[in-house]
């Protein structure tokens, strides 16, 4: 698999980013310093999950 880091990583090559690699039927979600631990999903819930975020205000704890 591809893996490509998230455009929010801050840059450089240090192990604090999230990365994902995609194949036809899947989408699979790791962060840089837990390579073993992997999130697989497909396409459709990994947007609606993107899309709640989005929408989704933060709230001061």
């Amino acid at each position: 698999m591809r893996w490509q880091k998230s455009t929010f990583s801050g840059g450089g090559e240090g192990n604090t980013c999230v990365e994902l690699a995609a194949t036809p039927t899947t989408v699979h979600l790791r962060e840089s310093d837990t390579l073993d631990a992997q999130l697989t999903t497909t396409a459709t819930p990994l947007a609606h999950f993107i899309r709640n975020l989005k929408s989704t205000p933060l709230r001061p704890e």
